[in-house]
């Protein structure tokens, strides 16, 4: 058993040395990121993220609280309860600066409504990194984010080799309207449609979680049972696998980006395909990023995970610790520390 125990602790480890070995893009040049070794002091930073009940975001919690511990750092992690909260995360921001937080990580709800705010912290000499969902700000240290109107291109390109160039039928099921990841997606989406022959029926907006999604899908299928294939957003591409085996439908269901559960069903056949931004590794870039600009390093303004289609040939020999949390982790808030 002892032996075990240290032989799990020295995987653990090597995990977590070894994130950085996919390349990336700096500021749109290949690179293998080099992080820094640990901080130089315990720095205290607040995290914000949408919300808790998608498993994606499951993963850049882990992904951060392992690289906080790889630094030397303190967190504070926040969730909004959703994108229909916006004025949540505001709140939040204005929480963590009353606490004296060093620096700022945000997935931001609205790309527009911490700038003002941002622009002081950065003033005072406190880094913000915008983290994957796209912040519309000038002021800002860094971007750790994958576009998700590449997210979008690699998932049409995809439908139109699988298609052969056939005419389709796409149901699209994006998310919450407003958010700015939604509209980087559909910008990606229209430019990729463009001299195909796919046809794009809109399912309609909606926040991420599965209630309102499942309300969505049931409508999609009921007014167009003809499609032929549906590209949704998780919680969208879940469900619609249920309906799409209890009609014994030939349609074929696409996730716009990739959580541990969309791959199960990628490995039993239920969901085709799905694009992955490497969210963990995201983070973990985030965080890095962030602690570098507290000891005064020159950043990239982004850096990016290079976008990866994972069916079920690609799957496997994918590693799942750039997108998913261990099977038994469960994601918990945390107060920032004094």
């Amino acid at each position: 058993m002892r032996c075990l125990l240290l032989l799990a602790m020295l995987w653990s480890s090597l995990s977590a040395a070894a994130w950085f070995s996919q390349p990336v893009l700096v500021d749109g040049q290949l690179h293998v990121y080099q992080p820094t070794n640990a901080a130089s002091e315990p720095w205290r930073i607040c995290v914000l993220i949408p919300n808790a009940k998608d498993r994606y975001w499951w993963g850049v919690a882990w992904g951060l609280q392992q690289e906080a511990q790889r630094l030397g750092v303190r967190l504070g992690i926040y969730e909004a309860g959703g994108y229909d909260h916006p004025e949540v995360q505001v709140r939040q921001f204005d929480h963590c600066v009353s606490k004296g937080a060093d620096g700022f990580l945000i997935a931001g709800i609205n790309p527009s409504d911490l700038c003002s705010r941002i622009a002081v912290q950065q003033s005072a000499g406190r880094p913000v990194i915008d983290l994957i969902n796209g912040l519309g700000c000038e002021t800002l240290s860094s971007r750790s984010r994958v576009d998700f109107a590449d997210m979008a291109s690699a998932t049409v390109n995809y439908l139109t080799t699988l298609s052969e160039g056939r005419p389709i039928r796409v149901g699209w099921l994006p998310g919450p309207a407003d958010a700015g990841w939604i509209k980087d997606a559909e910008r990606g989406l229209h430019a990729a449609l463009q001299g195909t022959a796919i046809t794009l029926v809109h399912g309609g907006y909606g926040p991420l979680d599965r209630s309102r999604q499942a309300q969505l899908a049931r409508e999609l299928f009921k007014n167009e049972p003809a499609l032929d294939y549906v590209i949704g957003n998780a919680e969208a591409a879940l469900f619609a696998t249920e309906l799409v085996n209890s009609a014994r439908s030939p349609t074929r269901v696409l996730s716009l980006y990739a959580t541990d559960r969309v791959l199960q069903q990628v490995r039993e056949g239920d969901i085709l395909a799905a694009p992955t931004d490497s969210p963990v590794i995201q983070a973990r870039i985030a965080l890095d990023l962030a602690v570098r600009g507290l000891q005064g390093e020159v950043l990239p303004a982004i850096i990016s995970p290079q976008v990866e289609i994972l069916d079920a040939r690609a799957l496997k020999r994918f590693d799942l610790e750039r997108l998913a949390p261990p099977e038994r982790y469960r994601m918990t808030t945390q107060e920032l520390p004094n």
